[in-house]
């Protein structure tokens, strides 16, 4: 990872609001090597529309406010796979459905996974 320390706390955010929405099979992998741009993907499962969205906007609400800007975002509109770039991380929100269909994990296999460790008040929102 280029920034090993800000990637490892946004990832901690991320995860950490996330949970706190409903997020599901959260996996985080370290694409620093095929990705130099990127340390950090995150990719999250949601069960509806709906709670898709409210995943994404706990995550980009929260990432902002530890000050954390965000470069771009795709997807909200349908809420079925939202992509938020955060520089460092890139969070990936999908509805279980496209999970499955695109596969993530399985076309960055060669990337090692990063364990997280949710916080408590996380774990038990």
């Amino acid at each position: 990872m280029q920034s090993p320390e800000n990637a490892g706390a946004m990832l901690q955010i991320a995860a950490d609001a996330a949970v706190a929405k409903g997020g599901e099979d959260l996996v985080a992998l370290n694409v620093s090597e095929p990705l130099p741009l990127v340390d950090v993907f995150l990719i999250v499962t949601g069960n509806s529309e709906r709670n898709v969205a409210a995943i994404a906007d706990e995550v980009e609400d929260r990432l902002i406010e530890a000050g954390h800007k965000r470069v771009r975002r795709e997807g909200r509109g349908e809420a079925r796979w939202v992509l938020m770039d955060f520089g460092d991380l890139i969070v990936h929100v999908f509805h279980s459905e496209e999970r499955v269909y695109y596969g993530l994990e399985r076309l960055w296999k060669d990337c090692p996974v990063i364990p997280i460790e949710l916080t408590e008040a996380a774990e038990q929102s």
